[in-house]
């Protein structure tokens, strides 16, 4: 095998659905001042009885039944998330035991925003290697856990929910070498930090870095597939809020792409974004199999990773 590809996706959100109108009536807030500044009208949140695992074992359980494999077909679990509550045993371990895989390899990735393409990257790698057969990938967070619900800058932008995707060895590749890096000088922009752990970030500094720093990357990875922006069928950045994701997807120039808005459905999901978007996209049919899609995450640590995949 010379590389590896998505044999299928899937994604998992609560049923709980917060409206601005919801939020309006906890915060000095309305759905005009929301929805003018970043884009979301509902995102949906999780119950105290729904931990990040049982959000990430739907998603991948899923993700499974769209790939037609029993749970003892899976050699590595990697979940993307940066709201476990416990050290030990992790999301990965947790999972696979919801699941029922009986002996994989099970991590949790922790990069935040851009967890999931960074997960999406290491399995790719541990295919490659023959480390792995066929890997979950999984990005989960529960970030009304880690939300402060007084503070209107944060509290209207987040959500819960979570992706997965089944990654196997291929003949031919369908998952484009990573682009990936980060500006730690600037981590401190995008926090959660704290006893009770909480959720921060210095908006307008983030928002300068994605929309002036990212374009060049994301078009730099779209050059390691091989392809150039106008290839693209489809963009999947992360879920920010609609004033990063359309300025920095123009800047790519991905002009007959579609983009991914989910953030006005879900809010920011943080690991969870790229995932549940780009599930959402395969399961509307919005992208065909096999067309090249850019998947960028960045966000936390001031972290970014990018590549180009094929849709399953």
């Amino acid at each position: 095998m010379n590389g590896s590809r998505i044999a299928a996706v899937g994604h998992y959100q609560p049923a709980k659905v917060l409206t601005n109108e919801d939020l309006a009536g906890l915060v000095d807030t309305s759905d005009e001042w929301i929805t003018s500044r970043v884009g979301i009208r509902t995102r949906h949140i999780a119950g105290p009885d729904e931990p990040v695992d049982e959000l990430a074992a739907h998603a991948a359980a899923k993700a499974l039944a769209a790939a037609g494999l029993a749970p003892g077909d899976i050699d590595l679990v990697l979940v993307a998330t940066s709201t476990a509550v416990d050290r030990s045993p992790n999301m990965a371990a947790r999972v696979a035991a919801r699941l029922g895989i009986p002996s994989p390899a099970a991590m949790d990735v922790n990069v935040v925003c851009a967890g999931f393409t960074h997960a999406l990257a290491t399995a790719d790698h541990a295919v490659r290697a023959g480390a792995s057969m066929r890997a979950l990938v999984i990005g989960a967070d529960k970030m009304s856990d880690v939300t402060d619900w007084s503070d209107r800058t944060t509290c209207v932008l987040v959500g819960d929910g979570a992706g997965a995707a089944v990654v196997e060895a291929a003949d031919e590749p369908g998952i484009g070498p990573v682009l990936w890096g980060s500006v730690p000088e600037m981590g401190h922009a995008v926090r959660i930090e704290g006893t009770p752990a909480r959720f921060a970030q210095e908006g307008q500094s983030v928002y300068r870095w994605a929309t002036t720093q990212l374009p060049p990357i994301a078009r730099k990875a779209c050059e390691r597939a091989g392809l150039a922006p106008e290839d693209l069928a489809g963009v999947v950045l992360h879920q920010a809020n609609l004033r990063i994701i359309e300025p920095l997807a123009e800047k790519i120039g991905a002009v007959n792409a579609v983009v991914a808005r989910d953030v006005a459905e879900s809010g920011n999901t943080s690991a969870a974004s790229i995932p549940l978007a780009f599930s959402k996209l395969v399961e509307q049919g919005s992208i065909s199999s096999g067309d090249p899609v850019l998947l960028f995450g960045f966000g936390g640590n001031l972290s970014y990773a990018g590549q180009v995949v094929r849709c399953p």
